[in-house]
Formats: C-alpha cells, sequence, structure tokens
C-alpha cells in the first residue's frame, strides 16, 4: 500500500497556493504568550473586533446549573432552517465570542440558519474544566431549547484550534448523556486533540504555555483524560465530522491520527488537508482560507438538510 500525504491534499487551483506561499513568506513567525505576564500583554494588545450589521443578540442561556454569555445571529431572509453552535478559538486563554462576529453573522445568512457563539470561560483564570463546562451548558440549552427558541432542532456544532478541541469534548459528554444525536454534523478546524504530551504530536506542543494555563493543575498521568485530550477517548457514536487542517500546521498529525480514530470507530469522518497552510489558516487573508471556509459552509449546509 502506498501511502502519502499529497494524496490527502484537497485539490485547489495552483494560483491559490501561490498567492497563499507568497503570503506566509512575507508574514513574520509568530509564538503564543510564553508566561502569564506576556498572556495579559497580549490581551490587552489584541484589537477589538470589529461591528457588524446588524449585531448579535447578546444574552445569558443556563442549564445544567451553568450559565454562559452568548452571542446570537439570526438570518435576514426569513426562519432559520438549523442552529450551529460556534466555538472560538485562542489556545483555552485568549479570545471571546465577539471574534467570530463576521462569520458567524455571514454564515447566518449564507446558510439561513441561527449561529451561536459561546463566551467561555478563559484560563488560566478558569481552567478546565470550565470551558467544556460552558460549552456543554450551551449545547444542552440547544437540545432544550432550541425548537421553542428557533423553530428547528436540526443542529450542528464546530470550532477552530482550542474551539474545535471544546466542541469534539462536547460531543463526548452530549453522546454520554445520550443525546449526541441531536447534532447533524461538527466541523472541526485544526483542533488540538492531545495535550498528554504521549503522542508524537502530543508532545510538538509540550512545551506551550496554554497547556500550562488550561490543564496545569492536572497531573500529567491525567491529562489523557477524553475531556481533556479527546484523542484518548472511546470516539463511538458520535455524528458526521469534517476535519480541515493545513499541510503544513503543526497539528497536522494530532488531526490525521484523530481522523483515522473517528473512522475506526465506525463514524462518518471526511478530512480536507490544504496545502501551503499552517495553524490557523482559515482566519487569513487568502484565496485558499476563502475557498476552505466555503468547503465548510457547503459541508455544514448538507448536514443541517
Amino acid at each position: 500500500m502506498r501511502f502519502a500525504l499529497e494524496a490527502l491534499l484537497v485539490d485547489v487551483p495552483d494560483e491559490q497556493v501561490a498567492e497563499a506561499c507568497a503570503f506566509y513568506r512575507s508574514r513574520a513567525a509568530g509564538r503564543g504568550p510564553a508566561d502569564f505576564a506576556e498572556l495579559k500583554e497580549a490581551r490587552a494588545k489584541k484589537p477589538a473586533p470589529r461591528a457588524v450589521v446588524p449585531p448579535p443578540l447578546e444574552e445569558t442561556v443556563e442549564a445544567a446549573g451553568v450559565r454562559v454569555p452568548v452571542r446570537v445571529f439570526l438570518p435576514a431572509d426569513g426562519p432559520p432552517r438549523g442552529v450551529y453552535l460556534g466555538i472560538h478559538g485562542g489556545g483555552f486563554y485568549m479570545g471571546t465570542a465577539a471574534q467570530g462576529d463576521e462569520r458567524h453573522c455571514a454564515l447566518a445568512d449564507a446558510l439561513r440558519i441561527a449561529v451561536i457563539g459561546i463566551d467561555y470561560r478563559l484560563a488560566p483564570e478558569h481552567p478546565w474544566p470550565a470551558a467544556p463546562d460552558d460549552c456543554e451548558a450551551v449545547a444542552l440549552w440547544l437540545v432544550e431549547q432550541a425548537e421553542t427558541r428557533f423553530g428547528t432542532s436540526r443542529l450542528a456544532i464546530g470550532g477552530s484550534s482550542a474551539g474545535a478541541t471544546l466542541a469534539l469534548a462536547t460531543l463526548l459528554r452530549l453522546r454520554d448523556r445520550g443525546v449526541v444525536d441531536r447534532f447533524a454534523g461538527a466541523a472541526l478546524r485544526f483542533g488540538t486533540y492531545d495535550l498528554s504530551a504521549h503522542t508524537p504530536s502530543g508532545r510538538l506542543i509540550a512545551d506551550e504555555y496554554f497547556i500550562q494555563a488550561y490543564v496545569g493543575h492536572v497531573p500529567d498521568r491525567d491529562r489523557t483524560l477524553p475531556d481533556i485530550s479527546p484523542l484518548y477517548a472511546d470516539l463511538s457514536g458520535l455524528p458526521p465530522a469534517l476535519l480541515v487542517v493545513g499541510g503544513e500546521d503543526i497539528l497536522l498529525e494530532d488531526n490525521l491520527t484523530l481522523a483515522g480514530r473517528l473512522s475506526a470507530a465506525g463514524n462518518d469522518v471526511e478530512l480536507r488537508v490544504y496545502p501551503a497552510a499552517p495553524h490557523g489558516f482559515t482566519g487569513h487573508p487568502t484565496a485558499l482560507a476563502a475557498t476552505a471556509i466555503d468547503g465548510v459552509n457547503s459541508w455544514l449546509s448538507e448536514r443541517i438538510g
């Protein structure tokens, strides 16, 4: 059997690859904060997200005894035909739901769905399990209230980077509660699925401060808990999943391994690897990123029905 990364790459126009390569050559390499002082500085310097029109509805929802702020976008043209729960990235220690406002506003109109952004609690002030607790609470609220609130019970979930990790952890929790079948699909972009450093892919990020911030209070031996590192979970009985990752992403191996384990567990999984793309590429101003996002949107539209 011949198995090569090139066989997994999404076929995109050569000019998009060339443009992406040029963009990344001109872009200074970055790194995440190395300690709490740098994290506070990075948070302070992060520009405020651009306002969108119309603005989202801001409210607080409650389920399982947890109250969580959310941002709700509704389609401009008619009632929603489904609901998408979007979870922002940022290493579990940065970001807000507002950073997804532009995408969520556009997604609501493009797919004619309601889109919910979650302002989950951030580490290190609120380490694990605060973030998955918040995400589970909003997901349970949708399971209980979506039909009444939005006129549809068709649900999907997704996220990028840490948001993808939290989306998968949320689905595992919902499966164990017996309600995961309410979700028609999960769009997971370049998540990190092993925070234990027990796999080769996990060891690549073992020294990153975000892991210390998020699960530094958890003994190393326990960081294989599925709620922390979903790669170690029993992955059976989950909804269809789309995994999107760049061919130059440090988390590529993590995503390849997850795709294999999801498939081996009997799930419907599609893996899309984009050439010349590093971590977080769908948030960059390239035609390649736009192509990937259009692909995610089409996949979600098919699952929501």
